[in-house]
């Protein structure tokens, strides 16, 4: 397993200053990082988006669209054809990859909802933006009491005994630390897709060099069709900050502006990635090993048995301001009119959601 990549600079200054790098990379130790975005709100409940076998239908219409797109862009007509979906559908996908896309001077990002159309979508965002509508989000965990999971709030099973036991304040710390993922379990869950699904969305992107006959050992990626790859991936946790995905990766870094960029085996692009992936991983897993070794935190210790009748209500000491109730479980019910003081009701610290309602 190798080491994570630094991005490298031009050193044509070097003769100048005694630093060999004049522009060092402010965090110079990056480690790989799925771009929250498009896996976070980049998904669409649009079942003709989801599809089951990506490469086979999604490469014929990548060739679809870049045989009638001269500029290799797509408005939502094209697509709405292509994909055999509504004008409205196809606008919708338009505005959301406007919205995860990964570069600020992308035409799409820039331009307005009524010039979404006439800008477009490059084709190869657009490929790699349908690929991952199949991306299924990591959920919570399930109970060992399955069926407390299907009991409708405030119902009862026999998992209420248990819960009684715990503070209402405890219960919500629980039941989130142990049954909500984290972010942190949301990156693996996102970079273990990527990992598996990493020799497809490459080839979405490559072209096979001409003579070279065919499959995966004939197909190279330019400079350019990298860089789409930065819709996906990032360095650092806020990103490249202006670098270019390509000055992260030995094979593109320094290249010379003035002349493109000799295109990389795709098998070579595949590799490298994949060892960055293996490296953020390892991260991962050895910063979540002190956090699950470690002593409960403060917030965990038990508290006053005062704190911990399941039906307590706190009241706001104005007449009229809100009534907070804390900590609330399916065992919290206020049940008289008489315990609510003030024109509305707040619920804090609840499991399941965070309601404000009017009386």
């Amino acid at each position: 397993m190798s080491d994570p990549i630094e991005p490298t600079t031009s050193s044509s200054s070097s003769t100048r200053d005694p630093n060999p790098n004049p522009n060092p990379n402010p965090n110079p130790v990056s480690l790989i990082h799925p771009r929250r975005e498009p896996f976070e709100h980049g998904l669409l409940p649009i079942p003709k988006l989801i599809i089951t076998d990506p490469t086979q239908t999604l490469i014929p219409l990548k060739q679809t669209l870049l045989s009638n797109s001269p500029n290799l862009r797509v408005n939502s007509v094209a697509l709405s054809e292509s994909l055999q979906i509504s004008h409205d559908h196809a606008r919708l996908v338009l505005d959301t990859l406007a919205s995860v896309l990964h570069s600020d001077s992308d035409p799409l990002v820039r331009s307005k909802l009524a010039e979404i159309d006439s800008a477009g979508a490059d084709i190869h965002d657009l490929v790699l933006f349908l690929y991952i509508q199949s991306y299924k989000k990591l959920l919570p965990r399930t109970h060992k009491d399955s069926a407390s999971v299907a009991d409708v709030w405030p119902s009862t099973s026999a998992f209420d005994g248990y819960l009684s036991a715990l503070s209402p304040l405890q219960l919500v710390r629980s039941n989130s630390r142990r049954f909500m993922p984290s972010q942190t379990d949301e990156e693996a869950h996102q970079l273990s897709y990527l990992q598996k699904h990493l020799a497809n969305i490459l080839s979405l992107l490559a072209e096979p060099v001409e003579g070279e006959g065919e499959g995966e050992e004939s197909l190279v990626l330019t400079m350019e069709r990298f860089e789409h790859l930065g819709f996906l991936i990032q360095f650092g946790d806020k990103g490249s900050e202006g670098i270019p995905l390509s000055q992260y990766a030995p094979f593109f870094a320094n290249s010379d502006p003035d002349m493109p960029a000799v295109p990389v085996p795709a098998t070579q692009v595949h590799d490298w990635i994949l060892q960055n992936i293996a490296s953020a991983l390892e991260h991962i897993s050895e910063r979540a090993a002190p956090k699950e070794n470690g002593p409960p935190s403060a917030s965990d210790q038990d508290v006053a048995m005062a704190d911990a009748c399941p039906t307590s209500v706190k009241a706001s000491p104005s007449a009229r301001g809100p009534s907070f109730i804390e900590g609330i479980s399916k065992s919290s019910l206020v049940k008289q009119a008489s315990d609510l003081k003030g024109p509305s009701v707040k619920i804090v610290n609840d499991y399941t959601c965070i309601e404000v309602f009017s009386i």
